[in-house]
């Protein structure tokens, strides 16, 4: 039933328009923090039964979880009070926005009336001006609204999530506290006019034939799966092309996934000298590179080491297509890889030289028994982790020494990726994989690798994951140090007081839990404890 005929006996206020907006753009669960400004909101949320209210144990954590819930349902929200619960949501909402992730950030305001008496408010820095927090969060969200008038808030609120949804964004809305329960009008239907993504008919015909003219010149075409292809819809688009034009097809390395790693064209991630084996060579060797959806930072690029060159570059990206001499603009991504597809002629040169290289054959050395009593390495955590991946599993990855772990695994038919490159905000894995794992269909798991690190940052989320019964498991790589920080720059700042991190798990679930936490430092104890 949907939450507006729920309501109908009843009058439809500011935070139950809100609540129906969120079921009817496919959420099923909010993150949120209580705060004195935000709890007659979160009163008029739970009228909506058809959408669950989860709790998490501070802001940042709501804001990560949140994020992590839009990888993998599309969309998630979170909500906060009125200045210090929003400025620590901060961060997250700013790597949602880094990410493409579109988040609804939800923050309660200050009393309209107290704005009009000119009080001075608890939760302020002490000034009249209350507008600082919508200033700040403007230039991390793609819309920005404030809600002081009842009659302006379904405008609001409408403008605020459909601009998220079509740009792939969060979005900030504040509504004030003393209007939650005010009555407006119902929401009609969510029409999917408020979401269209127009292309420019013209602008698209002229792109695509100029890169059809220039991979069909081209000698040694090549493709590049770049991490905007999912955000905006083009996935399936991009394998569309690949296959008309059968070229070899690289992945950046936060793209992992995004297009099949069984699949007969791919060579892997390309990350420099970090790439897969015989990856970096094929995409230097090829004299025309069509890069989908990229982002191209010192990070992905290993330091600009693997920044293809312009003049052999046509970049696609959700609005615009570009290459060395010209650039089209009003083009959604989805339907320039398609309409480019019908258009190509095949080329499978740059895939016929990696396989006459050798491929993507891994160096061979000497592997660790699971039943041995060696001390634990990396590359066995690794080879365990990696066996027991199937196409159900989504492996996630922390910031730092997991990226490589995770980045070089080959994932299995149906298997699925994530890492946080472009933000890479230490801690974000934690309350991320607690939201991806409420947002995960049924049937799939959650596999997480955190260095000890970003572990401490956020490590209370655990209790949440173990609350709401998530199908995740956490490997844990303690390295007693920020290990990615000492490898930049050592020094004694770089190292931290370790923790029983295991027996966490037994605080955690105090009285009503029932999870494992578990300590391996040999291949045997590993193997044991993945099994148990």
């Amino acid at each position: 039933m949907e939450g507006a005929e729920m309501q109908s006996s009843q009058k439809f206020t500011i935070g139950n328009y809100l609540g129906t907006r969120f079921e009817q753009i496919g959420l099923k669960h909010y993150f949120m923090v209580p705060g004195d400004y935000n709890l007659v909101l979160l009163d008029q949320l739970l009228q909506n039964k058809n959408i669950m209210q989860i709790g998490c144990c501070n802001e940042l954590n709501a804001a990560y979880a949140a994020e992590g819930y839009a990888r993998a349902n599309g969309c998630g929200a979170v909500i906060t009070t009125f200045n210090v619960g929003a400025f620590s949501a901060l961060n997250g909402v700013a790597g949602a926005y880094a990410e493409d992730m579109p988040v609804i950030f939800i923050s309660a305001g200050y009393n309209t009336n107290d704005d009009a008496a000119n009080h001075l408010l608890h939760h302020t820095i002490g000034t009249h001006d209350f507008s600082y927090q919508y200033e700040m969060f403007r230039h991390v969200t793609c819309a920005a609204v404030r809600i002081l008038n009842a009659e302006n808030a379904p405008l609001l609120i409408d403008h605020a999530i459909a601009t998220a949804l079509r740009e792939r964004k969060p979005a900030y809305i504040e509504i004030a506290c003393n209007l939650s329960a005010v009555p407006c009008n119902k929401p009609a239907p969510f029409e999917s006019v408020l979401l269209e993504k127009v292309t420019s008919r013209n602008s698209l015909n002229a792109a695509v034939e100029s890169a059809a003219a220039q991979l069909n010149n081209s000698k040694r075409p090549l493709l590049l799966a770049g991490p905007r292809l999912r955000s905006f819809g083009a996935m399936d688009a991009f394998r569309e092309l690949a296959e008309a034009l059968g070229c070899a097809v690289a992945v950046m390395p936060n793209a992992k996934a995004f297009f099949p790693e069984d699949h007969p064209q791919y060579i892997g991630i390309y990350l420099g000298g970090e790439s897969s084996p015989n990856c970096e060579p094929i995409v230097d060797w090829a004299d025309l590179i069509l890069a989908a959806g990229p982002q191209f930072t010192d990070y992905t690029t290993e330091g600009w080491t693997a920044l293809p060159r312009r003049e052999k570059l046509i970049t696609a990206q959700p609005r615009s297509v570009q290459s060395s001499d010209s650039q089209y603009t009003g083009i959604e991504l989805a339907d320039f890889l398609s309409a480019l597809a019908r258009t190509v002629r095949k080329n499978d040169t740059t895939l016929i030289e990696y396989r006459r290289i050798g491929g993507g054959k891994r160096a061979t050395g000497q592997t660790t028994k699971a039943d041995s009593d060696t001390p634990l390495t990396r590359a066995e955590l690794v080879r365990q982790i990696e066996k027991d991946l199937d196409g159900k599993t989504t492996l996630l990855v922390e910031t730092g020494d997991a990226w490589f772990n995770g980045m070089h695994m080959r994932l299995p038919k149906g298997a699925r990726f994530e890492i946080e490159m472009q933000w890479g905000s230490i801690g974000w894995s934690v309350p991320a994989s607690f939201g991806y794992a409420m947002g995960m269909g049924h049937g799939r798991r959650l596999v997480s690798i955190i260095g000890d690190g970003s572990f401490q940052l956020t490590a209370q989320e655990v209790a949440n994951m173990i609350r709401y019964k998530t199908n995740n498991i956490m490997f844990l790589v303690n390295n007693r140090g920020y290990v990615a920080e000492s490898v930049i720059h050592d020094g004694p700042y770089n190292y931290f007081k370790n923790w029983d991190y295991a027996g966490l798990v037994s605080s955690f679930n105090a009285e009503d839990g029932r999870e494992l936490g578990l300590k391996a430092t040999t291949a045997k104890e590993l193997a044991n404890a993945t099994n148990s």
